[in-house]
């Protein structure tokens, strides 16, 4: 199968994770999927003194939906959670050096699933009520998106 454009940043995130696993007892879980593509991410965080202390992720998708969560798992760790909520999914598909446009869908998950786990942290410790959680847009996928590549 040929490579659909992808930097050398998505196959190293790709084939090399990092941050892959599970926190037993997060402190911020968060779970996103495209029914279109049957991407699927979870992160789960664990929170030290207002930072994301820890972070680990878990992903059932193509090699973009990996490289995407691998690569917002180290841009969000030891940031301050106000900081790590304001990572976008343009700003992970920038640091990858780019994604093919067939594939921007799967850099939506990671931030979406990111800003899920802060989210849960925040309504578990009284920060935010569940009603004020925002959910995400986008995610989705648009009709005709696939992860098949």
């Amino acid at each position: 199968m040929a490579q659909i454009g992808y930097s050398k940043e998505v196959m190293e995130h790709f084939m090399n994770p990092r941050n892959v696993g599970v926190i037993e007892s997060p402190d911020g879980y968060g779970k996103v999927g495209n029914p279109v593509c049957g991407d699927l991410m979870e992160i789960f965080i664990k929170v030290n003194d207002n930072k994301v202390d820890d972070i680990k992720f878990r992903t059932f998708g193509c090699g973009s939906a990996i490289a995407v969560s691998s690569m917002v798992t180290e841009m969000a760790k030891g940031q301050p959670l106000e900081e790590a909520m304001k990572i976008t999914r343009k700003d992970v598909a920038d640091k990858l050096g780019g994604l093919p446009p067939q594939k921007m869908h799967c850099s939506n998950l990671g931030a979406d699933a990111l800003h899920a786990a802060i989210n849960n942290y925040w309504v578990k410790i009284g920060k935010i009520k569940p009603e004020e959680v925002k959910t995400e847009e986008g995610h989705d996928g648009e009709e005709g998106e696939s992860c098949e590549t």
